[in-house]
């Protein structure tokens, strides 16, 4: 099964939703409200349109995710080294390794996971 596209604003419910799942709708709305500065209806049709996309599911007003985060990123991750690089990974890390100065942590760590 392909992973369903994920929008921003929808990600970052899911962060929400993944560090407090499973959930009550009505607590989800309340965090919703003080950490995203949504409505309750805002809350709701998000969860609505999620669910209706196969990410999320809430049944008897408890919400819990069908996909996971790591899931949902290498998805987005894919979609942009599609896009942006052609499809081409070597691209991708290449230009990524170009844009940033890594520590030798985070070289041991990129090889450790090559490395799999």
């Amino acid at each position: 099964m392909d992973t369903p596209k994920i929008f921003e604003s929808e990600y970052r419910f899911c962060l929400i939703l993944w560090r407090e799942e499973p959930i009550n709708s009505t607590a989800l709305a309340k965090i919703c409200a003080k950490e995203l500065g949504w409505s309750r209806t805002t809350t709701y049709t998000v969860i609505k349109r999620l669910s209706d996309r196969g990410v999320v599911k809430n049944e008897n007003a408890t919400v819990t995710s069908l996909v996971t985060k790591e899931q949902v990123q290498l998805a987005q991750m894919d979609e942009l080294v599609e896009k942006t690089f052609e499809g081409s990974l070597p691209s991708f890390i290449a230009a990524l390794g170009r844009r940033e100065e890594l520590t030798e942590e985070q070289i041991a760590e990129i090889r450790r996971i090559i490395g799999r």
